[in-house]
């Protein structure tokens, strides 16, 4: 789970109700947590920390500042629609000059229709897989075999590749698409020269002419090192939901016992 998500109301509630139950069982238990995309380490710190126990916050070097740029296309994007199809030859140009390409976009439509377009225009027959969460499981695990040997030259995939820590030698991310949120976009950045020296590089493609602002103002936040969020305050009480898995988990572990 992106560490980031403990924010979230409903993921991050579901999350921290799990941890409690390892803690009640394992009182000895130790969290930590890891992230390069937290812009309030103090308040997802309070969250993680068991209360009222303190979290001590590490900020680690940042390393090298990364290597983003937008995309140069021959033909200008259009005034509207979300395939990119005009960034077909310039995105093939780019994958031929690098050793892995991760093609991201933000649905798995988008990503199923400009895959079948990077397809038609493959001349070179450059190997090109594609990978997102609706392909049945041993289509994704092929694909994930392929790029950790090194055998695919381009993955057009989704979120599913957010958060893969060796995906083999990939040296080039393309967004296609604004990214919609700078911590996304900051995320998927890190899949390229995932090494602590080695600055990664990336290029944003954006789908239309509306989304050109859009791109640059993602792309100087990301230089900038500056995340978004949404202003933290306090949330009124949660009324725990009897029929979470969660909370009937907890209920069967309990019944066991006292049958036990």
């Amino acid at each position: 789970m992106k560490f980031m998500h403990l924010l979230n109301p409903s993921v991050g509630d579901q999350l921290m109700l799990a941890i409690s139950r390892l803690q009640a069982l394992r009182p000895g238990l130790r969290r930590v947590g890891l992230s390069a995309t937290v812009e309030d380490p103090a308040a997802i710190a309070h969250l993680l920390a068991r209360h009222p126990d303190p979290c001590e916050i590490l900020h680690a070097d940042p390393g090298p500042d990364p290597d983003i740029q937008m995309l140069i296309t021959d033909e200008p994007p259009p005034w509207s629609g979300g395939g990119a199809k005009h960034a077909i030859p310039a995105v093939l140009d780019q994958v031929r000059q690098h050793k892995t390409t991760l093609i991201f976009h933000n649905t798995r439509a988008q990503a199923e229709i400009f895959f079948h377009n990077l397809w038609l225009a493959n001349t070179d027959d450059l190997p090109i897989g594609i990978h997102h969460g609706s392909l049945a499981r041993e289509q994704r695990q092929r694909v994930e075999a392929a790029m950790v040997a090194g055998s695919l030259r381009a993955i057009v995939c989704t979120g599913t590749l957010d958060l893969g820590i060796d995906w083999g030698d990939v040296d080039l991310v393309i967004q296609i698409g604004a990214p919609k949120n700078v911590k996304r976009l900051v995320q998927r950045i890190g899949r390229a020269n995932h090494r602590y020296n080695a600055p990664s590089k990336a290029l944003l493609v954006p789908a239309n002419r509306f989304e050109i602002v859009e791109c640059v103002a993602a792309l100087e936040a990301a230089k900038a090192r500056e995340l978004d969020g949404d202003p933290r305050g306090p949330r009124p009480p949660r009324r725990a939901d009897p029929t979470h898995p969660d909370c009937r988990l907890c209920g069967a572990i309990r019944c066991r016992h006292a049958v036990c």
